[in-house]
């Protein structure tokens, strides 16, 4: 280690934070009211370390301009303070710190007691071993990248169908994509990635967390990892975790370039982001960054005992949204990620954290406001999970008229309808039009809600209709991790079967779930590989298994499950009568095609509209709907009025099939089926049926038919 007088430093700038690089050198500045004195320390390529006073410090900012610091160097924090962890404050200087700020991250964590603010076994005691061999290190990176003709493909949530997916698992053993390339940023940007994507109607990807995350040092001792990454640490670095670059800084423009290859392809880019909590976990957990920096600004402690942390994510912290610094860094990094690496929205975990300013959730909370205000943030897509695991934290609907939000209630519901609960078809109408009853009061529209039946936490596709109990003992947690209230169907055997008669209906089924998808109003969220037919083995907490069993698996594709995904997604693209931008209203519509007929109308299956009775009903399981083509209210970008074919859709979750009554000719004159779940193959072309005729629906399936055009 090398002095302070050893190098040049000037007094730079207290804006912005972390360590930017102006093609001269490099201002850094970091935030901490608690400092005392804060040492900049640099790291040469063999780990030899220089410490560099800041000298000058703003409205509790610290900052110092060092000439000649190229993009590469690496480099941390030591802030010297007061250690008084019953008061809320746990600086060390013997902990080397990460930037918050920092674009880059290079290398892993060494779990060792150096990284800990107190020695093992004795939490009240206070440890002083220098962590700097232990920690990655923050890097300077180059801020220039060549974007070219680079632009958003802006698709309006309507138009939007969303494919979330993991970097490795999408990526790790496609036979495609060159082996160097798996599991990494590029491996996404790879044609047949890219490829299958705009085959099966994808407009963005959502990608689970990429920030720079810490793997749990629980998990490595059992031989595990945390693959899901919800443990962030850099919440500006892309994690180098996922770059086939080995430079130090190189993920950052990997990533870059992973996004301009999306957005040639039209296809945007949603990040899963976690602004709840830190990998430094509770009162025992590590010291790496926020903690020595400034504990009590950025974590929510317990106030009548300050060494203690309030858990609303189960992660044992929440992050301080409270404190204006913290929500600064939220609100830069957000901006950051859509100024500087261009991705189009994110979709924030555990969001009702975010809006606890103290105990309750508050749906004005300083948080939503800010958004509100931003010229920047506000204008990407906002994706809310609307609930923690703290008390009221469940708030699906309650989220502000901008943002949009994954719809719970719309997962549970479409489970139960076509497993075969009683008393689901008056929700599941509610679903499949939008959720009018959890966004109209709001003034929000259909688009508010993200429709899923599968999401990276639980069941696959497959394995939702192939498991009826969880069979998580990897985890090495004796399989009590995880949901255990599924609300799925093994469909008469647990797990692989060689029953041909079951391996048939759970293809149904999984056709049926991906058709109610795709058709309903609102935006459909795909998970990875769920088109394929991907299996965890009935594991629905894979959180921590980084191999075959979370990976998307590629070489046992079902092809047939992968071109009916593509039929359906198709016909959404195709027919703006499944994207309809507002509400059904059920009223009778003017123009002249149609007048008189409903943008909207329910049957029973032998052809009389649905009445109270019917709907409250608990053995009903059937339902016929006509969607008007002439009765969507939206207009295209030239303000003409859009219309459509008009459709009949026909769901029977019954065991047995159901003879429906087409409605009368004033519905339509003739229909022809264009969608049938019961079998894998289209039947685009079979033979039209007259109004008013009957048809029979097979057990557990969907008919689609669309009303042939009246000569002209």
């Amino acid at each position: 280690m090398t002095h302070t007088d050893a190098v040049e430093i000037w007094p730079g700038k207290a804006y912005p934070l972390g360590a930017t690089y102006d093609g001269y050198g490099t201002n850094f500045s970091i935030f901490s009211e608690v400092a005392e004195r804060v040492e900049l320390c640099l790291f040469d390529a063999d780990g030899t370390e220089t410490r560099v006073v800041l000298p000058e410090v703003d409205a509790f900012v610290w900052h110092g301009m060092i000439p000649n610091v190229e993009p590469g160097q690496r480099y941390g924090y030591r802030i010297h303070g007061p250690y008084d962890p019953a008061n809320g404050q746990r600086c060390n200087p013997n902990k080397l710190l990460l930037d918050p700020y920092a674009k880059a991250i290079d290398g892993q964590f060494h779990w060792d007691q150096s990284l800990f603010g107190y020695n093992f076994g004795d939490p009240d005691s206070r440890n002083d071993d220098d962590s700097a061999a232990s920690m990655p290190k923050s890097v300077v990176i180059n801020p220039f990248f060549d974007w070219g003709s680079d632009r958003s493909p802006e698709h309006e949530y309507a138009d939007s169908v969303i494919y979330e997916a993991h970097v490795k698992g999408l990526t790790q053993t496609h036979p495609d994509v060159p082996a160097q390339l798996r599991g990494t940023y590029a491996g996404v940007a790879h044609p047949a990635i890219i490829d299958h994507l705009k085959s099966i109607g994808v407009t963005a990807v959502e990608l689970m967390p990429v920030h720079h995350f810490a793997n749990d040092s629980t998990l490595i001792d059992k031989g595990l990892s945390n693959y899901w990454g919800y443990n962030t640490i850099g919440f500006f670095a892309p994690d180098a975790k996922y770059s086939a670059n080995p430079n130090p800084g190189g993920q950052v423009q990997e990533f870059k370039a992973m996004v301009r290859a999306l957005h040639e392809a039209d296809i945007e880019v949603i990040l899963d982001v976690v602004y709840n909590h830190t990998a430094e976990g509770n009162h025992l957990g590590p010291t790496l960054s926020f903690r020595g920096i400034d504990n009590a600004a950025y974590y929510q402690i317990v106030d009548d005992d300050n060494r203690y942390y309030m858990d609303y994510t189960g992660t044992g912290n929440s992050f301080n949204v409270r404190h204006p610094h913290s929500l600064q860094l939220i609100m830069d990094s957000l901006r950051y990620w859509v100024t500087e690496m261009r991705v189009d929205g994110f979709r924030f975990d555990l969001a009702s954290t975010l809006a606890r300013e103290f105990y309750d959730v508050d749906r004005l909370a300083t948080f939503f406001e800010l958004v509100q205000q931003d010229p920047t943030v506000s204008q990407v897509k906002l994706i809310a999970e609307p609930w923690d695991v703290g008390p009221g934290g469940y708030q699906v609907g309650n989220f502000p008229p901008q943002w949009t939000e994954w719809n719970g209630k719309y997962r549970d519901t479409v489970r139960d309808f076509w497993r075969g609960e009683p008393s689901t078809l008056d929700e599941f109408a509610s679903r499949l039009t939008g959720s009018a009853d959890l966004y109209e009061h709001t003034g929000r529209r259909p688009v508010a809600s993200i429709n899923f039946v599968v999401a990276h936490d639980g069941f696959t596709l497959r394995d939702l209709v192939s498991y009826n109990e969880k069979h998580n003992e990897a985890n090495g947690e004796d399989n009590n991790d995880g949901e255990s209230h599924n609300r799925s169907w093994n469909c008469g055997a647990e797990g692989p079967t060689d029953d041909i008669a079951i391996n048939e209906l759970r293809g149904r089924q999984q056709r049926n779930l991906l058709a109610t998808l795709l058709l309903s109003q609102g935006v459909p969220m795909i998970c990875h590989g769920d088109e394929l037919g991907r299996t965890q083995q009935g594991n629905n907490n894979v959180y921590c298994q980084d191999n075959e069993l979370s990976w998307v698996d590629w070489a046992n594709a079902d092809e047939e499950l992968i071109a009916f995904t593509r039929q359906v997604a198709a016909l959404r693209t195709e027919h703006p009568v499944f994207r309809r931008r507002r509400f059904f209203n059920g009223r009778p519509v003017r123009q002249r095609a149609s007048a008189g007929v409903p943008d909207i109308s329910w049957f029973r299956p032998d052809g009389y509209e649905m009445g109270d009775d019917d709907w409250e009903s608990g053995f009903g399981k059937s339902v016929a709907v006509f969607i008007n083509g002439n009765g969507i209210p939206d207009r295209d970008p030239r303000g003409r009025r859009i219309t459509d074919d008009s459709f009949l859709l026909c769901f029977n979750a019954h065991h047995e099939p159901i003879e429906y009554l087409v409605p009368p000719a004033v519905y339509a004159a003739r229909w022809e089926p264009v969608l049938y779940t019961a079998d894998s193959v289209q039947v685009d072309g079979a033979k039209a049926i007259d109004a008013g005729q009957p048809l029979v629906v097979d057990a557990r399936s969907t008919l689609v038919l669309r009303a042939v055009p009246s000569p002209s």
